[in-house]
């Protein structure tokens, strides 16, 4: 962690916040005046920095507008006099992260700087994204129109949706615009917004006054805030609550926002960049979206292809994935067999590059050898998913134990998957036990240890050990699609006879297939 930095003239000042923050384990850094400061800045940064706003020479205001404009995150503190109320408006209009009126208490002044200590290492790991940005691999001629449609938007600060499957890689785009555009050395912030409930949604997106709402004890900026001169990137939008799509229709309209509780206009300079893998246009007719947020934000278009598309990449991807997996882990990387290679390009695979990632982090982990072959691989994948029969060339399906041996790793990236990666929206198991053979229908089999309840514990397991919060939302969704898919495949499509078979009223069942993003139903 780098040092506080603090400004002042009164070497009491300075010699008492020193000592303060040396008993609490924080290393300082200490400066007479701004000239000196503003100097170090071309050499280092701080965490947090504390400065009087009186001081011969450039003020402490000065020295705020100087930083802001360098560092825009960083929090700055400044500190005045009691009766000096411009002073601290003004510290506020020019960004400061709060201000310590003299005289101060000292154990009051230690616990301000530890909020900012707080709000900085906060902000640091939001804004800061990975380091090496991992490109983005394909040489099917979809992915070469995708590399083009990136080159040409990369320069423009125009509003871009991104569509596609979920898996397909949106975030990825979304970053690699931003990578190469004059934003590039501004903050790129992504927020999902289906990650998110309704009631702390507004709150993430726009930030709040301190006091806002039970539990607002200060000041906290926004995504917008935070992505100010970068890329704001929106997943999942299609399914922001419908009042907030107002709020956001406002800011993309004018450029402005209140953050809860607030009553300054704040402007916003930030190119917004949304995805999502759901049909807005039919969203728009069910009422859900907004038509006029809509086309706001589908200026311009990009889509994704599916890995079904672009099958003649799996092979890069997949030795991408291997080396990427074993360097993580410290070990050797695994090597597929051609055949295996050439059963996994005749897969469905309908997580695409995502449960392409998570088949080979489990490949790295569970295959027995250096060279992987049809065998190594997981039952599901030896089996078709509609009907459950064995693929060609595909070795008996041995027994399906391996799902216990690591539930967590079930909640990689937040899905839980009936096999490595798979979203459960496909057919899964085909209506099979885990051993590939018809499950009895008795309540006994469902719920022994090895039934579909059996397995549903040991998923949410995984994923409450893994930290995840929506665990209910997930696989509530997961198992609603799985059903619904299950029965317009026995209803061959037909989705009124669909919901007579479930139970369920047929308007319920348009509106699950359109959140859920089911395709293949038709009137009857």
């Amino acid at each position: 962690m780098k040092p506080i930095w603090i400004v002042d003239d009164d070497e009491s000042i300075r010699w008492v916040l020193e000592k303060a923050l040396a008993r609490e384990n924080l290393a300082t850094r200490s400066f007479a005046n701004a000239r000196d400061a503003i100097a170090a800045l071309d050499r280092e940064t701080p965490q947090v920095l504390v400065s009087d706003i009186r001081m011969p020479g450039d003020s402490g205001l000065d020295l705020l507008a100087v930083v802001k404009e360098r560092l825009p995150a960083l929090p700055v503190i400044i500190i005045t006099a009691f009766s000096d109320l411009d002073s601290a408006v003004a510290a506020f209009q020019g960004g400061a992260f709060e201000y310590l009126a003299k005289p101060f208490d000292i154990d009051k002044a230690v616990e301000l700087i530890r909020r900012a200590l707080e709000e900085s290492l906060r902000e640091a790991s939001v804004e800061s994204g990975p380091v090496d940005t991992p490109e983005i691999l394909g040489q099917a001629p979809a992915m070469q129109e995708v590399f083009r449609a990136i080159g040409r938007l990369s320069q423009s600060n125009v509003t871009v949706l991104i569509t596609g499957e979920s898996g397909t890689g949106k975030e990825l785009v979304a970053r690699a615009l931003h990578k190469h555009s004059p934003r590039a050395s501004q903050p790129f912030v992504a927020i999902n917004t289906a990650a998110i409930p309704k009631d702390l949604l507004e709150s993430e997106l726009f930030g709040h006054e301190r006091g806002a709402f039970t539990g607002a004890q200060t000041t906290r900026r926004g995504r917008f805030e935070q992505a100010e001169n970068g890329t704001l990137f929106m997943d999942e939008i299609g399914d922001m609550p419908f009042d907030l799509q107002t709020r956001l229709l406002r800011v993309l309209s004018d450029g402005h926002f209140y953050r809860v509780g607030g009553h300054q206009p704040l402007k916003a300079n930030v190119r917004v960049i949304t995805a999502t893998h759901q049909n807005l246009e039919q969203r728009v007719r069910d009422g859900l979206f907004r038509e006029d947020l809509y086309h706001r934000l589908n200026v311009i278009r990009l889509r994704l292809p599916s890995l079904r598309e672009r099958r003649e990449d799996i092979p890069i991807l997949v030795r991408h994935f291997l080396v990427q997996s074993a360097k993580q882990l410290g070990v050797e990387s695994k090597r597929m067999s051609d055949s295996a290679l050439q059963f996994l390009c005749s897969l469905e695979l309908p997580g695409n590059v995502r449960q392409l990632e998570n088949l080979c982090n489990w490949i790295t982990v569970m295959a027995p050898g250096q060279t992987v072959d049809i065998q190594d691989l997981p039952v599901e994948l030896s089996q078709e998913h509609a009907g459950g029969t064995q693929a060609p060339g595909a070795p008996p399906p041995p027994n399906a134990a391996w799902h216990a041996q690591d539930p967590g790793a079930m909640a990689h990236h937040g899905t839980v998957h009936s096999m490595p990666g798979h979203d459960g929206g496909h057919g899964g198991h085909g209506g099979h036990g885990v051993n590939g053979h018809a499950a009895p229908g008795g309540a006994g089999a469902a719920g022994g240890p090895d039934g579909w309840l059996g397995l549903l514990e040991m998923q949410a397991a995984g994923m409450l050990a893994s930290g995840q919060q929506d665990v209910m939302d997930v696989l509530g969704r997961q198992f609603e699609s799985t059903l619904i898919r299950a029965a317009l495949r026995h209803t061959h499509g037909r989705k009124n006879d669909a919901a007579v078979r479930l139970g369920i009223g047929r308007n319920t069942i348009t509106r699950k297939i359109a959140e859920l993003g089911i395709d293949g139903a038709k009137d009857d």
